[in-house]
């Protein structure tokens, strides 16, 4: 994953994810490591004794990495921009049948599903400040975990290829591959300090 800025020597990412809310949604430990040092790896993950949903037990499936552009949520833009993007959104909406007051937020900005880095979603909430509580940086997204690896209804421009709408949820649209639900359809994102990656990450669902 190129987007990934490990601290140094260390080259791999383990994210360990706890099947439980604390409080309202999966737990989760991350550990920078080399890969050289890694030794004795298991043919199979050890499976959970217990789980709080089912929608917290991952199912195993292949990764497909695509990379792709997307921009902050327009919440995270100044007003001046916001106003740029309303008058420039009508015609491009118009040409797509959509609303102009959401075409950018549905056809540029966040993408949706699992992501390793980029620009967290605020469906649900306002853009709160993220701080490290060791050295006050800004955190910065680590990865995305979501419910649907699909945009909605609204007109999403982007979606997984090559297999949009399949998963184990049957009259849900969008991909869903890996079987976690996060709350109703949230997403849940992993903070990072981009001045020392170790030190204590934030995790927030929108």
């Amino acid at each position: 994953m190129p987007d990934l800025s490990p601290p140094e020597g260390k080259d791999l990412l383990q994210v360990l994810w706890c099947p439980f809310d604390h409080p309202i949604m999966p737990g989760t430990l991350l550990f920078w490591r080399s890969a050289a040092a890694v030794t004795g790896i298991l043919d199979a993950p050890p499976e959970p004794s217990a789980v709080q949903f089912g929608g917290y037990l991952p199912e195993p499936c292949v990764l497909e990495p695509e990379r792709i552009t997307e921009y902050p949520d327009h919440l995270e833009l100044s007003e001046e921009l916001r106003e740029q993007l309303r008058q420039w959104s009508v015609p491009q909406a118009a040409g797509e049948d959509m609303d102009p007051d959401a075409y950018y937020d549905c056809a540029l900005s966040n993408a949706p599903g699992w992501k390793v880095g980029g620009w967290p979603a605020w469906n649900s909430t306002d853009p709160g400040p993220q701080s490290c509580s060791e050295c006050g940086t800004g955190m910065e997204l680590l990865m995305t975990v979501a419910t649907f690896e699909e945009g909605d209804d609204a007109g999403n421009s982007w979606s997984p290829h090559p297999h949009p709408g399949a998963g184990p949820y049957p009259g849900h649209r969008g991909y869903n591959a890996t079987g976690v639900q996060i709350g109703s359809g949230y997403r849940q994102h992993l903070f990072v300090c981009p001045a020392e990656p170790e030190h204590p990450h934030i995790e927030s669902m929108t």
